[in-house]
């Protein structure tokens, strides 16, 4: 008991966990802003008509850049950041502290199945707290795609959550939740548990990798593929629905069945994964940076904060 009681107290304050998750992300979408725009205006392009607007997404950078301006990749930050101070503090917090409460209990790794339960549980809590900063990401990084007329030129992130409740009621900053939890819980089942079981396996396995940057590259770059094609098409179903309008009174789209069966209607099965390479080069990238920025802050945190050596996010 009395060799047990130093290490528990030299664990990170359950509240750290959580502002090193939402920094993680934080500073990952700082990097990766640009591809996320492209990959939301490759999803509402056609949206209704069929309509091919982009060739790729070299083509949409183009597009992009010659009629808005180079800054205009960034459009949105503002909301990008709060949304990984909401959904990514929650998600990764969540998530780890899970992961310990397993290994306190347990006294071994979680297998997959716990690590897929504790990232779908994970997702769904950390979404539903930033679905308001979601609409305002997926409105502000579309705007510019809109005729002049039709265009809601929010100012930034608090100018459009503002608007939205007084323009639309309170409830619109959730408009789109249940698609958004249920991609947050297919993107974290994924993600999470695939970056725990590639890290286990990797240091474990054959390769016998040591704890550290690369052992972190390869297992969330793997991690990000896989999420990529499994949640592809109920990203689009959340993008459209939460950038939609109200035509005559009525909402464009039922739900998230209307969006999928709609799209794979008019526009090609394939349409589902609309946006694959900007989604998988914006997320394969945020995957990487998120985890090795969480597993470095960790690490900072237990060398300069508590004095101890142990490395390792406890993912």
């Amino acid at each position: 008991m009395s060799e047990k009681e130093p290490s528990k107290k030299k664990s990170p304050p359950k509240g750290i966990k959580y502002l090193i998750g939402g920094a993680s992300g934080m500073g990952a979408t700082l990097c990766v802003q640009p591809l996320d725009l492209v990959k939301n205006r490759m999803q509402i392009a056609g949206a209704g008509s069929g309509k091919k607007e982009f060739r790729n997404s070299f083509h949409c950078i183009q597009t992009v850049i010659s009629r808005e301006g180079p800054l205009a990749l960034y459009q949105g930050l503002s909301a990008a950041l709060l949304r990984q101070a909401t959904y990514t503090t929650g998600r990764l917090g969540v998530y780890t502290y899970l992961n310990e409460e397993y290994r306190i209990r347990t006294n071994r790794d979680p297998n997959v199945l716990a690590s897929m339960a504790m990232g779908t549980i994970a997702g769904a809590c950390g979404a539903f707290i930033g679905t308001p900063a979601e609409v305002a990401l997926i409105r502000m990084t579309s705007d510019g795609r809109l005729p002049l007329e039709e265009r809601r030129n929010y100012k930034n992130v608090g100018n459009a959550l503002a608007r939205i409740t007084r323009e639309e009621g309170v409830t619109a900053l959730w408009r789109g939740c249940l698609p958004t939890v249920g991609r947050a819980m297919v993107v974290n089942m994924t993600q999470l548990a695939s970056y725990s079981q590639f890290k286990s396996y990797f240091r474990t396995g054959p390769l016998q990798m040591d704890e550290g940057i690369k052992l972190h590259f390869f297992a969330s770059m793997l991690s990000g593929l896989l999420t990529t094609i499994t949640s592809m098409p109920l990203d689009i179903a959340k993008t459209r629905i939460q950038n939609m309008k109200m035509v005559d009174g009525k909402a464009e789209y039922k739900g998230t069945m209307d969006v999928l069966l709609r799209v794979a209607r008019h526009e090609g099965i394939f349409s589902l994964w609309k946006g694959f390479t900007p989604y998988y080069f914006r997320l394969g990238p945020h995957t990487v940076l998120t985890f090795i920025l969480m597993e470095q802050l960790n690490d900072a945190f237990n060398k300069y904060v508590l004095g101890v050596e142990k490395r390792g996010s406890g993912i």
